[in-house]
């Protein structure tokens, strides 16, 4: 009698020990556990630790709280001016309902890469190629709430979408070179232009200065020669007064007197002729 009830006690251990082992369960701290109890869903949402369910007739579903970091494959389209571009993105984002994550979709990760691929093709549809080029943040912001719409209700949150890279054809690419070359070309000529301006208002300035005082002129004329002489090099400077040069141009314009004209048949000596 007594072998019988150790045996009983035995065997009861064991079938308790092996319904405990396939009843525990472990959910580790950045998951959630969802029951489902006969198909049925649980409410009550199971959290980090140890855990206990019903073999045979409970499942239990872990789901992934963390931050889930997506890359969208490259997606080609057309933009609004007529622009093949090829476009890829990643997409953050995170679970915020277990329960629905579970119940209102099937995989919603690959129900989050699926609509953002068409969310980008539509993106890429919508924009110019100067909008993807340079106005990225606006272009991420329309996809987030593009794709946080939806998935609000599969108990998933848009954390953050960023569009990556945009490939241009090789044509554009020469193109958008040539167009960047021409316009660095035209702001340097514009900005010669202005200091030539500028520079030749300053000159009519320090001309009017220098032709109300003389001096100031022959002290201008003595500083070029020290730069010259400055530089160390073979060149003999022989400075010339500017006033003789003034002095020469006014001799050769001013008019020769004119020779009188004396009337035919006068002698050049003085005398009467004979009659």
């Amino acid at each position: 009698m007594v072998e019988e009830l150790v045996v009983a006690a035995a065997g009861a251990g064991s079938a308790c020990a092996v319904y405990a082992v396939a009843a525990a369960r472990v959910v580790k701290q950045y998951e959630r556990g969802v029951v489902l109890r006969l198909g049925r869903l649980l409410p009550e949402v199971r959290k980090p630790g140890f855990t206990m369910v019903i073999p045979g007739v409970d499942r239990l579903r872990k789901v992934n709280m963390q931050i889930v970091t997506m890359p969208v494959p490259a997606q080609e389209g057309i933009t609004r001016d007529n622009v093949t571009v090829r476009v890829d993105a990643v997409v953050y984002f995170k679970v915020v309902d277990p329960a629905e994550a579970v119940i209102q979709v099937e995989d919603y990760r690959f129900a989050v890469s699926q609509m953002a691929q068409t969310s980008l093709r539509s993106i890429i549809g919508k924009s110019d190629l100067d909008d993807l080029l340079s106005n990225r943040e606006k272009l991420n912001q329309g996809l987030e709430l593009m794709l946080d719409s939806p998935a609000i209700g599969w108990g998933v949150h848009i954390d953050r979408v960023e569009i990556k890279d945009v490939s241009l054809p090789e044509t554009m690419k020469r193109s958008m070179s040539r167009q960047a070359e021409a316009e660095r070309e035209r702001r340097a000529r514009v900005i010669n232009a202005d200091a030539e301006l500028l520079a030749s208002k300053k000159l009519a300035e320090a001309a009017e200065t220098m032709s109300s005082q003389p001096s100031a002129l022959q002290l201008r004329l003595l500083q070029t020669i020290v730069a010259v002489a400055a530089e160390k090099n073979s060149t003999l400077v022989l400075p010339f007064p500017v006033e003789l040069l003034r002095f020469l141009e006014r001799a050769g314009h001013e008019p020769q007197p004119a020779k009188p004209v004396r009337p035919e048949g006068e002698s050049d000596e003085t005398g009467t002729g004979s009659a």
